[in-house]
């Protein structure tokens, strides 16, 4: 331990043989608090707590006036000393009492005269002031422009990109867009599957307890079919990829923002758009209506294996109310439903990624962000589709 020429005290490190540090506090008479120190009181030998100080200031039949030190056997110390002492100044500041600090080591007073040297000036803190509700509302509005101003321009940017496509001029590699496909097609269909088996089995379920109070519960098998073909199918499909390749993009393309192999994309004269969005709409575009004709199957099998077991309904029966109850419309308009929920999963977590900032934290909002806004677009499109059809008549 050295002592500076400005009474400070600079410590070594703590070597093995250390003193175990004591506290001890009593009253002496009725107004005076005795605080011993012994010891060496180095924060890694595991200092006393406080708790013994602030139970005999507070206890006693008078209140503490004075508080002072003992420290003839005190030895070795460290910031942990300089806590302690700091709460004892705290506690006679709180309570009114004076504090002796003649008797403590010259590095402990001073570091305490230079802790109060400069109080804290309380109008410096600026409090939480509620905004006015205008102010949040013309702040949200703002945002909320400047997103959908972004989600165009980003959509315009990949019209642009496909036209580039279509001519053969885009900066693309085909090879990125089959490891896509990969990834987004036959790895996703163990999920697919699960997920429609299911939705098939409740949709069964829920319309064979209805209809047979009616004494038609042979068109279970209508309403699985037209459900799935129509609705199901296409939006089960599409929250599936949301959740998993959505959010798969938001990582990989945030990812990428953090460790600016974006910039570096346009340091080269790469497209980033073209580059790494691109392939994955397009993987998307492709794979998306392989997925719903899978996912439509499935569920029909799930209301297959409801009506032949629980309605008591012939397999052949079932099928061929099945296939009369598809019509091409319905088929075509979930695969159209399809290729369009897979260009909001591409855009969504694609847009998310590229908007990432450039920390850990941002990654994990952008993968956030993206999961929620692309269901959140696929439910409110499926409700617009179902308005426009109505008016259709489809």
């Amino acid at each position: 331990m050295l002592e500076m020429p400005n009474g400070i005290l600079l410590l070594h490190a703590m070597d093995s043989q250390t003193t175990k540090p004591i506290l001890t506090v009593q009253r002496v008479g009725e107004d005076l608090l005795q605080v011993g120190l012994t010891g060496e009181w180095i924060a890694k030998a595991g200092l006393p707590g406080f708790d013994s100080v602030e139970k005999v200031f507070t206890s006693g039949p008078g209140p503490v006036k004075a508080m002072e030190f003992e420290t003839t056997e005190l030895g070795r110390w460290n910031s942990g000393l300089i806590a302690f002492v700091v709460k004892c100044f705290e506690l006679c500041k709180q309570h009114k009492a004076e504090f002796r600090a003649q008797t403590l080591p010259a590095g402990v007073s001073a570091l305490l005269q230079l802790s109060q040297a400069v109080p804290e000036k309380k109008d410096a803190v600026r409090g939480d002031e509620k905004s006015p509700f205008f102010e949040r509302l013309g702040l949200t509005v703002i945002g909320l422009s400047k997103g959908a101003t972004e989600m165009l321009t980003f959509v315009g940017e990949s019209v642009v990109s496909l036209g580039k496509l279509l001519r053969r001029t885009a900066q693309f590699r085909w090879s990125d867009t089959f490891l896509v496909m990969q990834e987004c097609g036959p790895k996703a269909l163990g999920i697919v599957a699960l997920i429609n088996f299911l939705i098939g089995l409740i949709l069964a379920f829920v319309g064979a307890v209805q209809l047979q109070k009616f004494g038609a519960a042979i068109y279970t098998a209508d309403l699985v079919a037209i459900a799935t073909v129509r609705e199901m199918g296409c939006i089960m499909t599409g929250i599936i990829m949301c959740g998993r390749t959505g959010a798969a993009f938001a990582a990989q393309l945030g990812t990428m923002k953090v460790n600016q192999e974006i910039e570096a994309f346009r340091t080269f004269g790469f497209s980033p758009f073209e580059f790494l969005v691109l392939p994955r709409m397009l993987a998307l575009i492709l794979m998306m209506p392989v997925l719903v004709l899978f996912a439509n199957l499935i569920s029909i099998i799930g209301g297959f294996v409801v009506s032949t077991l629980m309605l008591h309904i012939t397999p052949a029966l079932y099928i061929n109310r099945t296939i009369e109850s598809i019509t091409v419309t319905s088929f075509l308009l979930g695969i159209f439903k399809g290729i369009y929920f897979g260009v909001v999963v591409a855009l969504t977590g694609c847009l998310r990624g590229m908007q990432c900032g450039t920390n850990a934290a941002a990654v994990g909002l952008a993968t956030t962000s993206a999961v929620v806004t692309g269901i959140t677009v696929i439910i409110a499109s499926d409700g617009l589709f179902a308005v426009i059809c109505n008016a259709l008549g489809i």
